[in-house]
């Protein structure tokens, strides 16, 4: 986001009670683009790229389309949206000046196309044509652009990255110059495309703004304007590429059989295994490059005014995003064996000499990325480094080395590397030493990175590695399980958030959740007794219970941690999060298959079971916590205002993961039901 557009934005959200002035908005709109290029089209039918983390090309930063009706130009101000099918193709349904224009937009590679189809009133009558004003960003430089005209098409560019832009029909083209300094400090925000003459005939060619002007043609008036993001220097098959995209989807057939094509390829199955479970692929699939590696979420706050950035890929979000994608793959065949095989080549590209990961890269090229959490590569304080990340990242290697691929012997040589990683990090006493948190706000010794690190030690163990790699794996994992006991507080009957200057802090943490998933790998190496079951049953009921919050208003589901402050504006209380709701739900699943397993009680079962389907209504496609799209956005207000990352992956893949274990159980109840009577004669 250039500095025009987050001053415009400041100026339009000032005083907001729930906009943060300046950020890039993914929160409404629905994005496209299942390769390199990550394209959001907003209600009024605006685009505008996310690409940058995932292909290194910037594009388009701002732009507006509208219809101009014998010369006056009605710019679109809101519309109906959808998908199309079970695609990316994004439909927005415009009514502006007795007309109704149906916009289609598709990315793909690094092409984006735009088809607008015309209704209505009687165009021969008048003079009608498309307005489109884009307003590029390559490298992300709002200044020092230039312009090339090439006839029918633009090229705008500032050092290696080129834009260019064309129409199917007839075009006219135009530079237009960016807000002035008085303009941006005037109290209003300006108008986009800025009107007025101007003064330096040179200015329209080193402007990053370009407006086209292109008829709607044919029987069935319509038109197509295409862009391409690239930094290859070949112009002459850049400029053949972005016009025959838009001469080829200039009808809206085109334009779905390329989406359908590009879903087939991209997503490789229709996710019949598991109702609905498409979104959540075509989410995963949209924050996803061609690495395999997937940012967290569309980048709304590249000023880090409001946090620290959201557009790389974390480790532990992005491990287990793959952990939970395996998992759904194996029990529905979702066909995703591509996705996990680049997933376990990123990771162990990426792996740190220590054995360990970094705190984030940039998944186009696995290069570190801005950020405050890598004390391992500053080697002056381990504090300042998340090991639940490393040890998220060693689970999925060990369950991707089990079940996928025993003989990789990268993942192998990785894996020993990890478990020296998490060795270096696991104190005397059998828990991990003093870190960063999951919610990277706060240090201490917590409950979360010690489950995340039974977990994977457990794993490790089971996977098809060296006999005494494993054996080590699993003496270390009875460790970890062993000092989880010095972090129970009987007062309040749960697990602590941490361990902090010697004191337990008491408050309730969304991330302890993660102690269902641990026992569950390690009750495949290990002996649960009686008391940890109570204890794991009784925790997981007062987190559950205690973080649970039903406000007066259209939304409920579960807080972070008691006492979360973060991006609350006027609110009292901790802001409803997607990722501890679902993440609930799959830890109420994972408990009721781990006391089922171990034939505890069928009462406890049957309640953790309800307890998994009642949470995961509240983030299912039809439930109270899903926009759009059926995204998932990270947070919302009391009011059912979403906030922050939209759509945010890691909950995509715990609602996918959980909904595929919940139908697995009905689908079995189904088949025991139907049995009976065969039983009982």
């Amino acid at each position: 986001m250039e500095l025009h557009g987050a001053l415009n934005d400041f100026k339009r959200s000032r005083g907001d009670p729930r906009r943060f002035p300046g950020e890039r908005r993914s929160t409404t709109g629905l994005f496209s683009g299942l390769d390199d290029r990550l394209v959001h089209v907003a209600p009024d039918g605006s685009i505008r790229d996310y690409s940058y983390p995932l292909s290194g090309v910037a594009g388009i930063e701002r732009s507006r389309f509208g219809l101009a009706i014998d010369g006056e130009c009605h710019w679109f101000d809101g519309g109906s949206q959808r998908y199309v099918d079970d695609t990316a193709v994004v439909e927005t349904v415009h009514d502006v000046g007795g007309y109704t224009c149906t916009q289609y937009d598709l990315a793909f590679d690094r092409l984006h196309v735009t088809h607008f189809a015309l209704e209505g009133a009687d165009s021969g009558d008048v003079d009608v044509s498309i307005r489109a004003c884009f307003g590029f960003a390559p490298e992300r430089q709002s200044s020092r652009i230039g312009q090339l005209r090439h006839d029918d098409a633009v090229e705008v560019h500032h050092d290696s990255e080129r834009d260019f832009v064309t129409a199917s029909t007839d075009v006219s083209i135009t530079g237009r110059i960016p807000e002035r300094f008085e303009e941006l400090l005037a109290p209003e925000p300006a108008e986009f495309p800025r009107s007025g003459d101007d003064d330096r005939y040179e200015e329209a060619k080193l402007s990053p703004i370009t407006l086209l002007e292109f008829d709607v043609a044919g029987a069935s008036p319509s038109a197509t304007v295409a862009t391409l993001l690239t930094n290859d220097t070949d112009r002459i098959d850049a400029l053949e590429r972005v016009r025959t995209a838009a001469r080829a989807h200039d009808d809206r057939e085109a334009i779905l059989e390329t989406g359908r094509r590009q879903a087939r390829e991209r997503l490789t199955t229709d996710a019949t295994g598991i109702e609905r479970g498409f979104a959540d692929l075509r989410a995963l699939c949209l924050l996803r490059s061609s690495t395999g590696a997937r940012i967290a979420g569309p980048e709304f706050d590249p000023f880090y005014r409001y946090s620290g950035g959201y557009g790389y890929t974390w480790f532990r979000d992005d491990a287990e995003i793959a952990k939970f994608l395996l998992e759904a793959d194996r029990r529905a065949e979702l066909g995703l064996e591509s996705w996990h095989a680049a997933s376990a080549r990123f990771y162990a590209e990426t792996q740190l000499d220590d054995g360990t990961w970094p705190h984030r890269v940039w998944p186009s090229n696995g290069r570190l990325a801005p950020g405050w959490a890598n004390g391992r590569l500053e080697g002056d304080d381990s504090a300042e480094y998340q090991a639940d990340q490393t040890a998220s990242v060693a689970a999925f290697l060990a369950t991707y080395l089990r079940r996928i691929d025993p003989d990789h012997e990268r993942v192998r040589e990785s894996l020993t590397a990890a478990l020296e990683g998490m060795d270096a990090t696991l104190a005397a006493d059998g828990l991990p030493e003093r870190v960063q948190n999951a919610w990277e706000n706060m240090t201490g010794r917590f409950t979360h990175t010690a489950a995340t690190f039974l977990e994977a030690y457990a794993a490790i163990a089971r996977a098809p590695v060296d006999e005494d790699v494993a054996a080590h794996a699993r003496a270390q994992s009875h460790r970890v399980y062993d000092a989880l006991d010095d972090l129970w507080i009987s007062e309040r009957g749960c697990y602590a958030m941490r361990r902090h200057e010697g004191e337990l802090d008491d408050r309730l943490d969304g991330s302890t959740l993660a102690l269902a998933s641990a026992h569950g790998e390690y009750d495949a190496i290990g002996t649960i007794d009686d008391d940890r079951f109570e204890r794991l049953v009784s925790h997981l009921e007062t987190t559950l219970d205690g973080l649970y919050r039903d406000p007066e208003g259209p939304i409920e589901g579960l807080a972070r941690f008691e006492g979360d402050p973060w991006r609350r504006r006027d609110q009292d209380d901790a802001k409803i999060w997607t990722v501890t709701t679902a993440w609930g739900a799959h830890a109420a699943v994972e408990c009721r298959d781990l006391l089922a397993a171990n034939d505890r009680d069928r009462k406890l079962i049957d309640e953790f079971d309800d307890r998994a389907r009642a949470l995961l209504a509240l983030v299912a496609p039809d439930g109270p916590l899903r926009r759009a799209g059926d995204y998932l956005p990270e947070q919302f207000f009391d009011d059912g205002t979403p906030d922050s990352a939209t759509p945010l992956g890691w909950p995509h893949a715990i609602r996918l993961v959980t909904a595929s274990a919940l139908e697995r159980t009905e689908s079995s109840r189904s088949v025991a039901q139907s049995n009976e009577p065969a039983l009982r004669e």
